[in-house]
């Protein structure tokens, strides 16, 4: 074992070199030939320029811990607010309300139909579910010029205006062409066509069934704001569903009730007659559809 006399160890540590080290044994420290101290330099506890040994079964006191140094903020400039934690790594979702009834889960509002316009409507009847129509359901839109003479308001559409995609189609609009033009209008450039309900209505097994009352009240609206956007200045329904419908009477009161009287939607004049397919199936009603017909047109001002 290497030993350091107590006078090397003086210069030792006067010179920056160490630390050395003694055994924190109670043994008598060996003298060399000059009388000074011999110290294992691979043992225990540091040697400076006054050592004291310390026994062995003494308790050493845990040293007391230093204060983290916390660094001062960086300077704030004038008008910047001072961050008050370090920045993440990932930012930390924005804050929002949490409750139980915070209406996530509710349904978005229905539009105002009153304030659409001719594409917010369509998209509002193709997206409709306030009645019993359900899924599967293929709305029929009106068809016409969008400023218009006339509004034409037919009940329901048949399973073949549901294929063809617009009102009145077949036999029945054939007919309705041919009245128009009798009266000097055209159902390209003056006449407005739409059903009040726009989805047919079918029972259990696929068949045409009446409308509801609730069916007519969730599709009203529609109408109402078809007859605002093309400007209509009269209004004639076609059959005892759209006359009753629109007039708030019973769905299953007769169309007789009301013909031959001019009646009104909001603002606008309104007139009952027969439906088209009707009047194939009862020729000889033809006269009163003409009747009404030329009561509609008289309601129209001279230019």
């Amino acid at each position: 074992m290497k030993t350091v006399s107590g006078r090397d160890a003086l210069f030792l540590n006067e010179m920056g070199i160490g630390p050395l080290w003694q055994l924190r044994a109670a043994a008598a420290p060996s003298t060399d030939a000059a009388g000074d101290e011999v110290v294992d330099s691979d043992a225990g506890a540091a040697v400076d320029a006054a050592p004291a040994v310390v026994p062995a079964s003494a308790p050493v006191a845990a040293p007391a811990s230093a204060p983290v140094p916390v660094p001062d903020p960086a300077p704030v400039a004038r008008g910047m607010t001072p961050l008050s934690a370090p920045p993440y790594r990932n930012p930390p979702p924005a804050a929002t309300d949490a409750a139980w009834d915070d209406g996530s889960d509710a349904a978005p509002a229905a539009p105002d139909v009153s304030t659409l316009d001719w594409a917010g409507l369509r998209q509002a009847i193709a997206g409709c579910k306030d009645c019993a129509c359900g899924e599967g359901r293929k709305p029929v839109y009106g068809d016409g010029p969008r400023q218009a003479r006339w509004l034409i308001a037919a009940g329901t559409p048949s399973a073949l205006d549901e294929q063809a995609g617009q009102p009145l189609t077949g036999d029945p609009g054939k007919l309705l062409g041919n009245m128009l033009h009798a009266v000097g209008l055209s159902r390209e450039r003056d006449a407005y066509v739409t059903p009040l309900v726009k989805c047919r209505p079918v029972n259990a097994r696929g068949g045409e069934r009446a409308p509801t009352p609730e069916e007519i009240t969730a599709c009203r609206p529609f109408l109402e704001r078809e007859l605002a956007l093309t400007g209509a200045m009269t209004v004639l329904t076609m059959g005892q569903v759209a006359a009753n419908g629109l007039l708030g009477r019973a769905l299953n009161e007769p169309l007789a009730g009301v013909r031959g009287q001019v009646h009104a939607l909001g603002e606008v004049p309104l007139v009952a007659t027969l439906h088209p397919g009707e009047l194939l199936l009862r020729g000889a009603d033809k006269a009163l559809a003409w009747a009404d017909l030329c009561r509609t047109r008289s309601l129209e001002p001279r230019t």
